[in-house]
């Protein structure tokens, strides 16, 4: 039993630039054992020397005390050649940049550092880049592997001998901290905190650099600096993102529950949709009654809202569906809606947005992952026998790499509409591709003809595969929840490229990963105008008037039809009865918008999910009928619950009878089926949708750690291939 053997311990995961090896190395102190840890190209290796007993002991410490950015995938211990040692040691190895080694995402600042942030004794006081093994940038500064400094944009900065000194010291908290540094060797701010402090006061509005890119802040409380930001950047009612100082100035602001709570207080401190309590002028959120709400999270933020003392809007530094800013020539585009920049001159390498969540039924719910959650690595049930790069959709687009069982999935990128986007998407995909030395043997995309991202594989590989869309956003939640074999998957979005040439985004599919069948959908319709009906819900619910009264649509006294001129209401029809610029649609997103066009919520949108975000404001709980609708071979007719919103008086109840309305289609179509329930699309970004659904289906697997929206997308096109390559 007390036998002393040489054991190997080799440890995979988020093992490399976290501290680890100097983790093991106190460990390895305080069991008294001697030997040795490295990097190597699959994460850690330990060799010790250890009795039976201890090297469990050993064993559990090591997966119970884990350095808090660390996350072990797998740990391996076998008897190896014997080998003496005097003591323990960290070992200096080579380290090999293999896509084994993940990279752990920027998260915030860590309590130790926040402590020494606000402590007059320490020679980092007041430093607004203070960081150490256990916090601050990872993803946004590297260039390569493996993740050293001279690696990262940390290498312009010279460490002064106290920082050097830290560096190189495995016991001190700040070793192998590759942003390490201080007032003396930097990085540095362009203008002071306080001078910042004194033009936010002033009502002026600062671009300001964060960790992956620049925002755009004012003072939220004040009404006139918000009416010039939504003015200048042309946002007249896309909700803004706030942000506080800690948890306490959060709870003044918002109703948060515990799970709520947990969120905004985590390490990834993510922006997190919440009920607002309506203390900040309504310019924050129009007509909105939750609020975006997140806590500073670097030591920069701290030091500004510790001397503000009132809660900023920080919204993303980027014209509308271009990436965020994150240099100073990207920033220019803005010029004329800053009045003044409060930069740093740290480079980022990898741009990266703020991540947003919500918490539904105890759930959460990632809208966008981003900063504190990207990239991502999940496990496949079966390894990948070649190397996939998966160029995702258009809209929130992500892209992935697949190898061996392992998915890493790159951070928000956005939509790709316009030039900039375009450059963003195609560095995000060099960055996957530079940081693990990864190159393709298989590419895979969307079918949809005109999504960029399709486009971009046809031009640019050779050996590419497409993945239905829908099928996609199923096999995302089934690759991310660990799910095999069928299950009937509910895929509920704004658009998607259907296999018959129509757009898909209503549809019921049984699915597994050797392919799927389309067991329902809702019945067709006519988007009036193509592209732009995605903008004008009238559009689509005009066209819903002509399906069910035809020409008499057009005499109605009805706030759909009088939103247009009468010129207008007879090139439609004439477009409609013809097929003009109308392309057949079965979305739920589409019917969404139509519902909110009927009831007058909204006529023409802003922003996308507006319809949406403003009729979970008129759900009423009480109401808890819905209306007809019917159901031929797998075909949803939903003209009967259309005629009866038209007749309906009061937007509240229509409203209210629609969602119900839905929650019922999804029970009678799934009824049948005697497999797992999959919901994932855009759509189940509802709140009031979802919550309905998980109040009625309680074991639905909705994605948790990936986005219901078009952002997981490419998670599911590395899925789609595992049986087919």
């Amino acid at each position: 039993m007390n036998k002393i053997h040489t054991y190997l311990i080799r440890i995979s995961g988020t093992v490399q630039g976290v501290g680890f090896r100097p983790f093991i190395y106190r460990l390895a102190q305080q069991y008294d054992l001697k030997g040795e840890v490295c990097n190597d190209s699959a994460g850690v290796a330990i060799v010790v020397n250890a009795t039976e007993e201890k090297i469990e002991r050993f064993r559990d410490s090591i997966t119970r005390d884990l350095p808090p950015l660390a996350q072990i995938d797998s740990l391996e211990i076998c008897v190896c050649e014997e080998r003496e040692f005097d003591r323990f040691s960290i070992v200096e190895s080579e380290e090999v940049a293999t896509a084994s080694a993940l990279i752990p995402p920027d998260i915030s600042i860590c309590k130790a550092c926040e402590r020494e942030l606000f402590d007059p004794q320490n020679r980092r006081y007041l430093h607004p880049f203070i960081t150490c093994t256990d916090c601050g940038v990872r993803y946004s500064i590297i260039e390569k592997l493996p993740y050293d400094r001279h690696n990262t944009s940390m290498r312009k900065f010279k460490m002064c001998q106290a920082c050097k000194k830290e560096y190189h010291d495995p016991t001190n908290r700040r070793y192998h901290a590759q942003p390490i540094g201080c007032h003396a060797c930097g990085p540095k701010l362009n203008i002071s905190i306080d001078e910042a402090l004194k033009r936010l006061q002033s009502g002026e509005i600062l671009a300001i650099k964060g960790v992956g890119g620049y925002h755009l802040v004012c003072d939220a409380t004040d009404e006139e600096a918000l009416r010039r930001l939504r003015d200048r950047k042309r946002r007249p009612a896309k909700p803004f993102a706030v942000m506080v100082r800690d948890i306490a100035s959060a709870r003044e602001l918002a109703q948060i529950d515990a799970k709520e709570e947990a969120l905004l207080c985590s390490k990834e401190r993510p922006i997190v949709l919440v009920r607002s309590k309506g203390r900040l002028p309504a310019l924050v959120a129009p007509r909105i009654s939750k609020i975006g709400l997140f806590l500073a999270y670097t030591p920069l933020h701290i030091l500004l809202l510790e001397k503000l003392q009132k809660p900023i809007v920080a919204t993303s530094a980027n014209l509308s569906d271009e990436p965020i800013a994150t240099t100073r020539e990207s920033l220019e585009k803005l010029h004329g809606v800053y009045d003044a920049i409060l930069d740093h001159d740290r480079p980022i390498v990898n741009g990266c947005d703020d991540s947003v969540a919500m918490v539904v039924r105890g759930e959460m719910v990632m809208i966008r992952r981003a900063r504190g959650y990207a990239p991502v690595s999940i496990k496949l049930p079966k390894p990948l026998p070649q190397k996939v790069l998966a160029l995702g959709a258009n809209q929130k687009s992500t892209v992935a790499i697949g190898f061996d069982k392992e998915v890493i999935l790159s951070p928000h990128i956005g939509d790709l509409e316009s030039l900039e986007s375009l450059s963003y998407f195609e560095k995000n995909i060099q960055t996957l591709r530079r940081v693990y030395d990864f190159s393709p043997d298989l590419v895979v995309c969307d079918k949809h003809p005109n999504y960029e991202s399709t486009k971009y594989a046809k031009a640019t590989f050779s050996t590419i595969k497409q993945i239905q869309h829908h099928y996609a956003h199923i096999l995302a939640v089934m690759a991310e929840r660990g799910v095999s074999g069928k299950v009937i998957g509910v895929a509920f979005d704004g658009t998607g490229y259907g296999d018959d040439g129509n757009l898909w985004g209503g549809e019921f599919l049984v699915a597994d990963d050797e392919g799927f069948e389309r067991v329902a959908h809702f019945g067709y319709f006519k988007l009036l105008g193509g592209a732009k009906a995605i903008k004008e819900p009238r559009r689509v619910a005009l066209s819903l008037l002509f399906d069910l009264y035809g020409e008499e649509a057009l005499g109605l006294s009805h706030p759909t039809v009088e939103s247009f001129s009468q010129t207008q209401l007879k090139t439609l029809y004439l477009a409609w009865q013809k097929g003009l610029n109308a392309p057949l649609s079965s979305s739920c997103g589409r019917i969404f918008d139509a519902v909110a066009s009927l009831t007058d919520v909204i006529q023409v949108m802003s922003f996308e999910g507006e319809s949406g975000m403003l009729m979970e404001e008129l759900y009423d709980p009480t109401i808890m009928e819905y209306y007809p609708f019917l159901v031929e071979e797998g075909v949803i007719d939903i003209l009967p619950m259309i005629d009866a919103i038209v007749q309906e008086g009061d937007s509240r109840v229509a409203v209210s009878k629609f969602f119900n309305t839905l929650v019922e289609i999804v029970v009678q179509i799934t009824r049948p089926y005697d497999l797992p329930l999959v919901l994932s699309g855009g759509v189940f970004q509802n709140r009031v949708l979802l919550e309905l659904l998980l109040e009625r289906f309680p074991d639905a697997l909705i994605p948790n750690e990936i986005p219901p929206n078009d952002g997981g997308i490419a998670l599911g096109q590395v899925a789609g291939v595992l049986s087919k390559i």
